[in-house]
């Protein structure tokens, strides 16, 4: 036909598209945040502080009669009389405007006035969809801030700080509120805060994205480590029921093959240990130690039969735990044969495995 150009559709995308069939397109970070309850913007927050603030105290105040606090972090042995940081979680369907969140400044205000706490460091309102272009220029003008709550204190703020009584801009207040500094309020904005979580354990686990390449394991040193010990006896152990002669060290295994054993369950007991070093900072606590206890779980039954030494029950112990099928751990795709097998030896250096009996 004249002038018909066929359409030729890149490789590149005919391979998303694939993927996508299976699990639709990516959601980035701040769409997906976008998506969360109340409730769940305030956990993610929460996650994202513990991190951020690491050796702070972070506390989340939730539900009523939270005096306008989702989320204090204290210095060091301070509490609400001494240095603390607050955060006001928002979770609304548009970027936050004036009006919503004059209340919560007249509740610092208000239990700042009346002893409830002293006046935060600083105190910051967070919200998934950001502070709107009015409020962000009002937070950066403290004084003009400061007037815009005075002047809509009776629509906003008047019946709204407390359930139990109406609060009068007036007198003491008044003048409390005249001589507070505004410039401790302020706005974070969820890309900030996404990038900041991105480095939290529990970052994976909210946005997925996979982990990032692992490090070559080096080679074990020649000599045994301090925290080697345990397990390198328990090996010992299995090679002398194997050869019915006392075993103290590699020199005493005599056979080649049990010395490339033993040299490749260390190699295997360090690539565990990279794995531990790995995937610390990526996964959320005791994410690798449920790892370790499911493969325990896998291999204690073939662990507990019975084998003419402890050689072999050794030898059949790893191969159990390489061949088990892992899907619930995040760490599971990636622990590799000799991580599986690593495990073991960290299991026999807690004393979870023995070799003989």
């Amino acid at each position: 036909m004249h002038g018909y150009r066929p359409i030729v559709i890149p490789s590149a995308t005919t391979v998303v598209a694939a993927q996508q069939v299976v699990s639709g397109p990516p959601i980035p970070p701040i769409a997906r945040i976008r998506l969360y309850s109340a409730e769940e913007w305030e956990a993610f927050t929460n996650e994202w502080a513990h991190h951020f603030f690491h050796g702070k105290d972070v506390v989340r105040f939730s539900g009523a009669g939270d005096k306008g606090i989702d989320i204090a972090v204290f210095d060091p042995g301070q509490a609400f009389d001494g240095i603390w940081d607050g955060y006001q979680c928002k979770h609304y369907d548009d970027p936050l405007r004036p009006s919503d969140i004059y209340v919560e400044l007249g509740k610092v205000l208000w239990f700042s006035f009346s002893g409830d706490y002293k006046a935060p460091r600083s105190y910051a309102f967070i919200a998934p969809r950001g502070i709107g272009t009015k409020l962000n220029s009002l937070l950066k003008s403290p004084d003009k801030l400061r007037q815009e709550l005075i002047a809509n204190w009776e629509k906003h703020c008047r019946k709204e700080i407390t359930s139990t009584q109406e609060v009068l801009l007036d007198g003491d207040f008044l003048a409390h509120v005249n001589g507070f500094d505004f410039a401790i309020f302020r706005g974070k904005q969820p890309l900030a805060l996404i990038d900041e979580h991105r480095a939290s354990p529990y970052h994976l686990s909210r946005f997925g994205g996979g982990f990032p390449t692992r490090p070559i394991t080096p080679c074990p040193p020649t000599d045994i480590a301090s925290h080697e010990t345990k397990y390198v006896e328990q090996l010992y152990l299995a090679y002398a029921d194997h050869l019915k002669a006392p075993v103290n060290s590699t020199a005493d295994l005599g056979k080649p093959i049990l010395r490339e054993h033993f040299s490749r369950q260390r190699e295997a007991f360090y690539q565990a240990e990279a794995l531990r070093v790995f995937v610390r900072d990526k996964v959320e606590p005791g994410t690798f130690e449920r790892l370790q206890d499911e493969i325990y779980a896998g291999v204690i039954d073939t662990h507990d039969d019975d084998y003419d030494d402890g050689y072999k029950r050794v030898v059949a112990v790893t191969k159990a735990a390489q061949d088990m099928t892992m899907t619930a751990n995040p760490i599971a795709p990636i622990a590799q044969t000799q991580d599986r097998r690593g495990i073991c030896h960290q299991l026999a250096n807690d004393d979870k495995l023995k070799w003989t009996r």
